[in-house]
């Protein structure tokens, strides 16, 4: 008669060590051999008792044990529920073995991880192949860099617009992300735009080299809509707008009837003389056609590259670029007599942009027909952050938002 299996005492140490089970070791492998026969040689409900008895083991059983039997249980399409759910909340080593192979881990089961799990087990799902788009929303709301980091980098997985919006909300603290952002093919201009501002040099560059599109086809198809609209006395909002965006006029001629200047041109060149100021930057931004606060961003920006785009949106000349850059007192040269790098850098950008294209840069920051309406943005809204724009539309607020928020309130 064979004799039931005894245990040891309660309280009583357990003889040897782990590496001496011998049963333990292959009693597990074949458990795990088991779990990985063919449908045809086992049913769901016995794989599943399987499974259950085989996570019993494995909470008792070495590190590993179970790393041998994560690599044993990877390649499966189908694996016991319970099993699965203990091995990728081990340690990331463990873990790890299913998160970087296992073909057969749904979305589900990586959203169950990431909530339960370290960090470390975040970057393994970050880093794994084909990573969905709303496995890399959860991985991106977490907001560590790394994470996110190694999410951009992963060139299989896949960004949701809303995923690529948080990101580029992240990548305002975390500057390094931006160059990952800019290699991936789900940014758009919208957010390229928005992220323009918190850039460094090499990246602004980038931006605009491949960002900075034209309008030609969209004039093309709505010429006659002008004469149109404009029968209608421009009363139509919508319109009115999506217009303004796609006309090849910058400046604010309205604006020139209200102007102590004669012109943008005569502005800038009495505005030199006198140095700029609060007032005289305001003057600028109306005549050019753009918010006062778009205007004052612009010209506030530390890199310069904004101011370029300004003046060849507005169609001015060269000289009227150093004349601007000379009322902000900006300077031109180094003590030694070199070109100052940012000066040589603004000179660049100016004249490396058609007229066209500076024009969609500008309008993108000015009314912003973005999809940037990102939850960080929305909540300086509803607290109140803007209150001094309170009478442009929600979308308005928002792009201005965007744009203030180096700017101060």
């Amino acid at each position: 008669m064979t004799q039931p299996l005894s245990s040891p005492q309660d309280g009583a140490p357990e003889a040897g060590s782990d590496s001496t089970w011998k049963a333990r070791h292959a009693l597990l492998k074949r458990l795990a051999d088991v779990v990985s026969l063919p449908t045809s040689r086992i049913n769901a409900f016995e794989r599943a008792v399987t499974g259950d008895l085989l996570v019993e083991m494995a909470r008792l059983a070495t590190p590993s044990d179970r790393m041998k039997m994560a690599h044993r249980l990877a390649p499966l399409s189908e694996l016991p529920n319970g099993l699965m759910r203990l091995l990728l909340r081990d340690e990331p080593a463990v873990a790890g073995v299913l998160i970087e192979n296992c073909a057969g881990l749904t979305d589900a089961d990586l959203l169950s991880c990431a909530r339960d799990t370290s960090h470390d087990h975040h970057i393994l799902i970050a880093a794994r192949r084909g990573v969905s788009e709303v496995v890399s929303e959860v991985l991106i709301e977490g907001a560590h860099a790394d994470v996110v980091e190694a999410l951009l980098r992963n060139t299989t997985a896949r960004l949701s617009q809303t995923a690529i919006e948080m990101a580029v909300a992240l990548s305002r603290n975390q500057p390094k992300l931006c160059e990952h952002l800019l290699r991936r093919p789900e940014l758009r201009p919208s957010g390229a735009y928005v992220m323009f501002w918190w850039c460094n040099a090499q990246d602004r560059r980038t931006i605009l080299q491949r960002f900075a599109v034209s309008r030609e086809v969209m004039q093309e198809v709505s010429e006659d809509i002008f004469a149109l609209a404009a029968a209608e006395g421009w009363q139509d909002p919508v319109s009115r707008k999506a217009l303004q965006f796609i006309e090849r006029r910058q400046r604010n001629r309205g604006a020139i009837d209200k102007s102590p200047y004669d012109s943008l041109e005569d502005a800038i060149v009495q505005i030199e003389r006198a140095g700029m100021g609060r007032e005289s930057a305001a003057e600028i931004a109306y005549l050019s056609g753009v918010k006062p606060l778009t205007g004052a961003k612009i010209l506030g920006d530390p890199g310069g590259e904004p101011v370029a785009i300004l003046c060849k949106a507005t169609g001015l000349d060269r000289q009227y670029l150093t004349a601007l850059w000379r009322s902000m007192k900006r300077p031109e040269t180094l003590p030694d007599g070199r070109v100052d790098p940012t000066w040589e850098r603004v000179q660049t950008t100016f004249e490396m942009l058609a007229v066209d294209r500076a024009q969609t840069v500008l309008r993108y920051w000015n009314w912003s027909l973005t999809s940037a309406m990102t939850p960080a943005l929305l909540k300086a809204i509803r607290d109140g952050e803007v209150d001094e724009v309170d009478e442009y539309s929600m979308p308005e607020r928002t792009a201005m938002m965007a744009l203030a928020q180096d700017f101060g309130r």
